[in-house]
C-alpha cells in the first residue's frame, strides 16, 4: 500500500517542481531565448521527417527577386535599429535595415509581416531566412553579399595585387581599381582617412591584414578593447582591396568608431585631428595590440616600419652664466655627450624658418628647400639645440638601422600658448631613387644592401592649421601610376604634380634586388 503510494506521489512532486521552474523563468530570458538562434532549419525538418519539403524551399525561396542589392550598405556598426542591440543582428536585403532576432515578437519577424520584406541575413553567421515562414535558403545567386560582407583573400589572389592593373566594375556601375578607393568623410575624419588609405598601400602590412587568419589566434587579456583596432583594421583592408565591391568607395565608420573607443576620445569623428598624431598613436597602439613591446617582441608594424637611431645629447650650461662659470661646468660629467641607442616608426624632418618673401609686385613667394637639407638632421653631424623649461641640449643623430619602409614625417606646424602656426615651405624631392647611404652609420653600411628609397605614398594637409583639408597621393603598384584621393574623390595625378605640394606624412619603400632589376632593364 504504502509503496503504491509512494508511486502515486513522486510524479505529482515532480510536477510541482517543473512547474514552479517554468514560473521563475523571467520575461527577459523568455525574450532572450525567442532572439537566439533556431536550431538548424534542415535539423529540424529531418527531426520531425519534413527535411524534403524544407529542402525544396530553402533552395527555391519565391522572394529572392525582392532583394535589392543598391541599398546594401554593410559598413556600418552591425546594430538592430530598433533595440540598438548587436545580439543577433540580422540585415533586411530588401530595404538594407538591421534589425535583432527572427523568432515571433523580434524586430526582424514584425518587419517582415508589416512590410513584407521576407529575406534576412544574419550578420554573425553569414546564413539567408525568410521571414514570416522562418527556413533557412540555400541558394549560390548570394555568394556575392556574403563576399561583400566579409570579403577573403587567397595566398594566390594576395601574391598577384600588385601585379594586376585591371580595373574591376561596382554593381551600380561604377569602376574602380582595388586598393584606389575612397573613403567617406564622415565629418571631420579626413586627417585619418588619409593616413589610414597610406597605411594600406604598404604590401606586406596590407598582406598581413587581408589574411584574418594571421592575428586571429593572439591572446589578449579578459577585457582588452585595443584588439578591436587590430580587427577593424584588418576589416577595412580587406573592403578597400575587395574586387567585387557593390560601390567604389568604402565608409570607415567601424574603424573610426574603434579609434575613438580605443582612443579614449583624443581622435575624433566630429572634430578635425592631426595626421601626425594620428599615425604615431595608431602604429604603437596596433604595435601593442598585436602583442608587441613586451620584451622587444616584434610584430607586422615593427618589421615593416621600425628602424634605429643613436642620439647624442650634450647639456648646456645656461647662456647667461659668465664664460669662465660655462668653461668649468663644460668638465663636469653632467655636461659630456651621452650616446643612446633609440628606436623609431618615423623619421621628423625640421623646415626652416620661413619668412614669406614678396617679389617686385607685392606678392608673396613661399621659399622651398631641397629633401637633402632637411635630411641632414640625421647625418651625425648637425646639431640641433633643443630647449626645455629649465634645461638646454645639443643633440645630434645618426641612423643605425633602415626599415623596409620608411616613414618622413615633415614638421609643419608649430604650437604655443597661443596658437598653431603653419609653415608653408615646399619640399623639394625626387619621388625615386632617394639614397640614405651617407646618413647611416659607416659600421652598418655591409648590413645594408640596398639604401634606396622610392616614394610610394604622400600626404599633404592644405589650409590652416587648425581647420584645413587632408588629401593623399598614393602609387598604385599594378599599374605604376599615381592617383589623388581626397575623401571620396579620386582622380590620377602626374607625378611632377606630387612635388608642388605642401606635403606632410610620407612613406618611402626601399628597394629589394627585384626592383633594381627592373630600373636597371627600364
Amino acid at each position: 500500500m504504502h509503496a503504491a503510494r509512494g508511486c502515486v506521489i513522486t510524479p505529482k512532486r515532480g510536477e510541482k517542481r517543473r512547474r514552479v521552474n517554468e514560473g521563475r523563468m523571467s520575461a527577459e530570458k523568455r525574450v532572450k531565448r525567442e532572439l537566439e538562434e533556431d536550431e538548424d532549419d534542415e535539423g529540424v525538418a529531418g527531426k520531425y521527417g519534413r527535411y524534403e519539403t524544407e529542402d525544396r524551399r530553402s533552395r527555391h525561396c519565391p522572394y529572392l527577386d525582392t532583394i535589392n542589392r543598391s541599398v546594401l550598405d554593410f559598413d556600418f556598426e552591425k546594430l538592430c535599429s530598433i533595440s540598438l542591440s548587436h545580439i543577433n543582428a540580422y540585415a533586411c536585403l530588401v530595404c538594407g535595415k538591421y534589425f535583432q532576432g527572427r523568432g515571433l515578437k523580434s524586430h526582424a519577424y514584425i518587419h517582415s509581416v508589416q512590410f513584407s520584406h521576407h529575406v534576412f541575413l544574419n550578420l554573425h553567421t553569414l546564413k539567408f531566412y525568410c521571414l514570416p515562414d522562418n527556413y533557412n535558403i540555400i541558394d549560390s545567386s548570394l555568394e556575392d553579399i556574403t563576399y561583400v560582407l566579409k570579403p577573403t583573400f587567397t595566398k594566390q589572389q594576395i601574391s598577384h595585387l600588385d601585379k594586376q592593373a585591371k580595373l574591376s566594375r561596382a554593381y551600380d556601375g561604377t569602376t574602380y581599381l582595388p586598393g584606389i578607393v575612397g573613403l567617406n568623410n564622415i565629418k571631420a575624419n579626413d586627417y585619418a582617412n588619409a593616413v589610414l588609405q597610406a597605411l594600406s598601400n604598404v604590401p606586406p602590412l596590407r598582406n598581413y591584414f587581408l589574411e584574418e587568419e594571421n592575428y586571429c589566434d593572439i591572446k589578449r587579456p579578459p577585457g582588452d578593447i585595443m584588439f578591436l583596432l587590430v580587427q577593424r583594421f584588418g576589416e577595412l583592408m580587406r573592403k578597400l582591396w575587395n574586387p567585387r565591391n557593390f560601390k567604389a568607395h568604402v565608409s570607415p565608420h567601424e574603424m573610426l568608431q574603434a579609434v575613438v573607443l580605443c582612443s579614449k576620445k583624443n581622435f575624433q569623428i566630429t572634430k578635425q585631428g592631426d595626421g601626425v598624431d594620428f599615425l604615431s598613436w595608431f602604429l604603437n597602439a596596433l604595435t601593442s595590440a598585436l602583442g608587441g613591446n613586451k620584451k622587444k617582441k616584434k610584430t607586422i608594424v615593427t618589421d615593416v616600419f621600425q628602424g634605429s637611431m643613436r642620439v647624442f645629447t650634450k647639456k648646456l650650461p645656461h647662456p647667461d652664466l659668465p664664460a669662465e662659470e660655462k668653461e668649468q661646468l663644460m668638465q663636469n660629467e653632467e655636461y659630456q655627450e651621452k650616446m643612446l641607442e633609440s628606436p623609431f616608426m618615423y623619421l621628423t624632418l625640421d623646415l626652416p624658418t620661413a619668412p614669406l618673401y614678396k617679389d617686385e609686385k607685392e606678392q608673396l613667394i613661399i621659399p622651398q628647400v631641397p629633401l637633402f637639407s632637411i635630411l641632414a638632421k640625421f647625418n651625425g653631424i648637425t646639431e640641433k639645440e633643443y630647449k626645455t623649461y629649465k634645461e638646454n641640449f645639443l643633440k645630434r643623430f645618426q641612423l643605425t638601422k633602415l626599415p623596409p619602409f620608411l616613414i618622413f614625417c615633415i614638421k609643419r606646424f608649430t604650437k604655443n600658448n597661443f596658437f598653431v602656426e603653419k609653415n608653408p615651405t615646399i619640399v623639394n624631392f625626387p619621388i625615386t631613387n632617394v639614397d640614405l647611404r651617407e646618413y647611416l652609420a659607416e659600421e652598418f653600411h655591409s648590413t645594408h644592401k640596398n639604401t634606396t628609397y622610392d616614394l610610394i605614398a604622400n600626404v599633404v594637409h592644405d589650409g590652416k592649421p587648425n581647420e584645413g583639408s587632408y588629401r593623399i597621393h598614393v602609387l598604385h603598384h599594378g599599374t605604376g601610376k599615381w592617383y589623388e584621393l581626397q575623401d571620396l574623390q579620386v582622380t590620377d595625378i602626374l607625378p611632377q604634380m606630387i612635388t608642388l605640394s605642401e606635403a606632410y606624412i610620407q612613406i618611402w619603400k626601399r628597394r629589394d634586388d627585384d626592383d633594381e632589376k627592373k630600373q636597371q632593364g627600364a
